[in-house]
């Protein structure tokens, strides 16, 4: 069977043909190949390990990690704890005890925890001398007979961490609010 010149000259356009065609795949391949071996240099750091090696070596670091985010998490919890029964709310009532006396040097001071839990201090300041008085809180009240300005220091004490929770979620007793001037005491 011959061919003629024809058929010579299409196969030989065809086959030109296949030939570009599977350089561009090549080309294609290669580029392909950079990316892959680029990514594999980024992946293995430097490491001549074989890829099942590796991914075994990330799997155990990322449990490693969340081993450690757990423990923190722990740590953190009862870091929280242990805050939440520290002085975190403070109120104070500055006043006049005595009309004969001015300056206010008397006051009434709530020191408090986070469940409203502490004492109130009392020092009343006369002429010639200063009595102090401390009563305890639980959960912002008292057992005790409480004096109006004690009353006072107590809900300042506890309005203030009701303004710290409610500004942003910032922490209870992350400020302290500006003491406001008493009403005269009597």
């Amino acid at each position: 069977m011959e061919l003629t010149a024809e058929a010579v000259g299409g196969l030989l356009i065809a086959a030109i043909l296949i030939g570009v065609a599977a350089i561009v795949v090549a080309l294609v391949a290669l580029s392909g190949q950079r990316r892959v071996r680029a990514a594999y240099r980024a992946f293995s750091q430097g490491s001549r390990d074989d890829v099942l090696t590796l991914l075994q070596r990330h799997i155990d670091e990322v449990g490693d990690l969340r081993a450690e985010v757990a423990r923190l998490q722990r740590r953190s919890d009862d870091l929280r704890e242990l805050l939440r029964s520290g002085l975190s709310r403070v109120g104070t009532v500055r006043y006049d005890a005595f009309e004969e006396l001015g300056g206010r040097l008397s006051f009434s001071a709530a020191l408090l925890d986070e469940h409203g839990d502490g004492l109130v201090i009392t020092a009343i300041n006369g002429r010639t001398d200063t009595r102090a008085y401390a009563k305890t809180v639980t959960g912002g009240r008292s057992k005790h007979n409480l004096s109006q300005e004690e009353v006072q220091a107590i809900e300042r004490a506890m309005a203030m961490a009701e303004r710290t929770t409610t500004q942003g979620g910032a922490p209870v007793g992350a400020g302290r609010p500006r003491n406001r001037r008493p009403a005269p005491s009597r």
